[in-house]
């Protein structure tokens, strides 16, 4: 009964899907969990240094579990949109985009978050990843502002970022626990009057 109030207060629909002819995002189901698994083993001396720290039961089957009913609630309540990213002609799954800390009212804004196999970064992915997701954060989720928090160590997510015609705004000390320890953090935005054709990211 109280996810069925949820969504009829958020307005969301059942479920999602964000695709091109190449890429598809979509909200994780339980059967994505061997490939989740895989990819997510593979990169874990990858991803390890720009995530919270991984919990004792993180790769078991449970936990995800878990995590997609989480996931799943936070759609329905209108929290956040979590997704995974695939490969959409061979349904491989690349890695995960969330949007996050949605907040309505006067704010209208929202946090985003991006993951990428190791295997599969550094080749536009993400990229392409978000050039479909900003219009619909815009557009569809009709906010006003998007912000990513990167390390500022991580060059990588900072070029994807400024590519993806995000600002620099400022410098947060200590702003999230990362693998053990507190990490300063660059902040990004990207307001909907930024995203215009002739930008990046057109609507």
């Amino acid at each position: 009964m109280a996810r069925s109030v949820f969504r009829f207060l958020s307005r969301q629909p059942e479920s999602i899907e964000i695709a091109n002819r190449n890429y598809l995002l979509r909200l994780p189901r339980y059967a994505d969990y061997r490939q989740w698994y895989q990819l997510r083993s593979e990169s874990r001396a990858f991803l390890e240094p720009w995530e919270p720290t991984w919990r004792a039961d993180e790769m078991t089957e449970s936990a995800f579990r878990s995590r997609v009913i989480r996931n799943e609630q936070e759609y329905a309540s209108g929290q956040a949109v979590p997704l995974f990213l695939f490969h959409k002609p061979d349904e491989i799954l690349l890695g995960g985009l969330t949007i996050g800390h949605i907040r309505r009212g006067a704010a209208q804004n929202c946090m985003i978050g991006y993951w990428m196999g190791q295997k599969y970064a550094g080749q536009g992915h993400m990229y392409e990843a978000l050039k479909l997701t900003i219009p619909y954060i815009f557009s569809t989720l009709e906010l006003h502002r998007i912000e990513a928090a990167c390390i500022p160590e991580n060059a990588r997510s900072i070029r994807l970022l400024e590519k993806a015609g995000f600002e620099r705004e400022g410098y947060l000390r200590q702003y999230l626990k990362i693998n053990g320890q507190w990490r300063d953090h660059l902040m990004f935005s990207l307001l909907s009057a930024d995203a215009v054709p002739n930008r990046n990211m057109p609507l």
